[in-house]
């Protein structure tokens, strides 16, 4: 592999990262504060198909991305009415969010456009343009340097950046703010807190759409910038490769955006290598693409080392009388 070859598989690694970081930091927040979402796909692909309807009715990607953070921001609101306002069963409320989804988009595609359950494809104005940063053209020729800044940091969309400069902000939140020491408080142990006079549900519903914004923001980057549209299922498990990619990183920040990067490294590799030849022995395409999934496998099977989860996760919090 050459160094050329190199950094466009860097390239598309960051690029197919991105949606698993927002998915993941989106996880991040709803579990440490001690809700389990399993419902990170269907947010994803709700937020997919609105922004990609949106954007290709008004031809402003801008206002494609807000319909999808609205449409995510109404599942977590569904979550979190199911599981802390009402306490049932978390687990059940994120499958049955994956699965009202699977069916709306289609459903609801297939009315407004009649193209078989997608939507139609979208152009210039009804997508994230890449951004060039300055001066990337001229340091395109300088040796290793040139490349790396010109090619690998320069000429992607905006959601990239705003996903990688989230990684620090997320940490500072929950590490150096009051709120996020008592979002954290409140997944560990929310008779304390709510003890000390803090609300527990109140708390537990900002993380949940916390939660369902940056799922937005992903889903809207599926479909307005990394591709064209919005197609069937076009999400492909990455909510729950981003929840194999947070347990990965045992529920931290900057672990998060290893594990994603991972992961969408090796997404890279199987699309940029097919039929990989070692010595007389090919790799098929296939066992290439099913890669990331292994590794999800692998990951939940826990053969990457004890991960502990909030003590308080997926316990609805009833308050003492």
């Amino acid at each position: 592999m050459d160094f050329l070859t190199l950094i466009q598989v860097l390239d598309s690694t960051v690029r197919l990262a991105t949606p698993l970081l927002l998915a993941c930091l989106a996880g991040l927040f709803s579990e440490r504060a001690g809700i389990f979402d399993i419902g990170l796909e269907g947010k994803m692909l709700m937020a997919a198909f609105f922004s990609a309807a949106v954007a290709a009715n008004t031809g402003n990607v801008w206002l494609g991305l807000l319909a999808g953070i609205a449409s995510s921001l109404v599942l977590s609101g569904l979550h979190g009415l199911a599981s802390i306002t009402f306490r049932g069963n978390q687990l059940i409320s994120g499958v049955a969010i994956n699965f009202l989804a699977a069916g709306m988009t289609v459903l609801i595609a297939q009315d407004w456009f009649q193209q078989g359950g997608r939507t139609p494809s979208l152009f210039s104005g009804g997508r994230f343009e890449p951004i060039n940063l300055p001066f990337a053209d001229a340091l395109a020729n300088v040796p290793v340097l040139g490349p790396i800044y010109s090619e690998l940091l320069s000429g992607h969309s905006v959601l990239v950046y705003l996903a990688f400069l989230a990684v620090p902000a997320t940490a500072w939140v929950l590490f150096g703010t009051r709120f996020g020491l008592r979002l954290r408080a409140v997944g560990e142990n929310p008779a304390a807190v709510d003890t000390a006079g803090v609300s527990v549900v109140g708390l537990r519903y900002a993380a949940v759409m916390i939660c369902g914004l940056l799922c937005g923001i992903a889903g809207a980057y599926l479909a307005t910038a990394l591709q064209a549209g919005f197609v069937k299922d076009m999400t492909a498990g990455r909510g729950f490769i981003a929840l194999a990619a947070l347990i990965f990183a045992k529920w931290r920040p900057w672990h998060a955006l290893g594990a994603c990067l991972l992961f969408g490294l090796l997404q890279a590799v199987a699309l940029r290598f097919q039929n990989i030849e070692i010595g007389t022995f090919v790799i098929p395409v296939q066992m290439m693409d099913a890669l990331p999934y292994i590794l999800t496998v692998v990951i939940l099977a826990g053969f990457v080392g004890k991960a502990v989860p909030p003590k308080a996760g997926g316990e609805p919090y009833v308050k003492e009388r």
